[in-house]
């Protein structure tokens, strides 16, 4: 998918305030305790996710967010597509007081892309 040069240049300016975490890394975090959050569409959620991820739309989490997960110490991991609506869902939250935010490099592609497990994905 071709990005229009605004978005790309808030995902870019985005990019100097929230830590990317790589795929490798996230078995760790998610064993330490952090919250996997897949900030993608319904329609994209519900073709398959990450095992552990729980969905809160990037058009609803900061709605949503403080409902959710009211402690704003507690390590919150983002991913979307690619990664660049996750980069902007995490600067919101780090925004909204939020300071252990990361968002996942590469996104679902990229996870998809190392055969790494998918759950949820509806039988043909």
């Amino acid at each position: 998918m071709e990005h229009s040069p605004g978005f790309l240049a808030l995902v870019l300016a985005a990019k100097k305030e929230v830590k990317e975490l790589p795929i490798k890394e996230l078995p760790r975090h998610m064993a330490a305790g952090a919250t996997l959050i897949d900030v993608r569409e319904a329609s994209e959620w519900a073709q398959g996710h990450l095992p552990g991820a729980e969905h809160l739309a990037k058009g609803i989490i900061e709605r949503d967010i403080e409902q959710r997960h009211p402690d704003l110490g507690a390590p919150l991991i983002l991913y979307c597509g690619g990664g660049f609506r996750s980069i902007l869902a995490a600067q919101n939250l780090q925004k909204m007081g939020y300071r252990q935010v990361l968002s996942l490099e590469g996104g679902f592609r990229a996870w998809a892309e190392q055969k790494m497990p998918i759950v949820g994905v509806p039988k043909e």
